[in-house]
């Protein structure tokens, strides 16, 4: 009698571990990589901004720009602050190249974290039970992936939140990419602005400011607002 093994009863016959043992591999390394960072943090009594300033050391060196990008695609995983990564870029390389850099960076960042969420995340959306915000975004995210990702950008909601959260829920990743590149250009532009108006030279805590590059930050942030809300507007209707 020749003896048929089904492919689910096979893998309800292996532990927990051997289904699972990429994903702790994986959660593992993660977690090495976010205790490293803190404990460095913390093992040399760093703040923030004693942060930014080793690192804006780092990227006015002659290999900057790829430690720039490197920076930017592991921030992801130790949740740096992207805003923080963007001013600098600004600072450092100018409001054009600034720009461009991070444009690069920061989606290559997002589709890392996508792809994290995305394997290792399970729906964290109760649609029968919306009582949060979250909720109400994740159900709105699969049902409208690219306006609503889209719009997050653009109300500059936590972007690895959004990251992970569209991970999490599977959302196509060509909507999500597309809505990202999109939506995220407004704030990279105004943030890299902000960072060009920053003389760092003696120091980010003796910055000094230019009034005309920070006055053309502050105005395509509150145009990235008023798009978002045009956006919206025309999606409930």
């Amino acid at each position: 009698m020749t003896t048929i093994n089904h492919p689910k009863i096979a893998k309800q016959d292996k532990t927990f571990i051997e289904r699972n043992w990429q994903k702790i591999v994986g959660l593992t390394i993660w977690a090495a990589v976010l205790g490293t960072y803190f404990w460095y943090q913390r093992s040399n009594d760093l703040t923030v901004e004693q942060m930014a300033q080793q690192l804006a050391e780092l990227l006015t060196s002659r290999w900057g720009i790829v430690i720039f990008i490197t920076a930017y695609l592991v921030r992801p995983l130790i949740f740096f602050s992207a805003t923080v990564l963007t001013i600098l870029a600004g600072a450092i390389f100018g409001p054009v190249l600034g720009v461009f850099l991070t444009v690069i960076s920061a989606n290559a960042g997002a589709m890392i974290a996508y792809g994290i969420g995305r394997y290792f995340g399970e729906s964290i959306i109760d649609e029968e039970h919306e009582t949060t915000m979250l909720q109400t975004y994740g159900k709105r995210m699969r049902e409208s992936s690219f306006s609503t990702v889209f719009i997050m950008r653009l109300i500059f909601l936590p972007y690895d939140l959004v990251n992970y959260l569209a991970g999490f829920l599977k959302i196509d990743w060509k909507a999500f990419l597309l809505a990202t590149i999109l939506g995220s250009i407004p704030g990279t532009i105004s943030f890299a602005l902000f960072g060009s108006s920053i003389d760092i030279s003696e120091g980010i805590g003796n910055a000094e400011f230019s009034p005309w590059a920070f006055g053309s930050a502050i105005a395509i942030f509150l145009v990235s607002i008023i798009i978002s809300r045009i956006v919206k507007s025309y999606e409930t209707k």
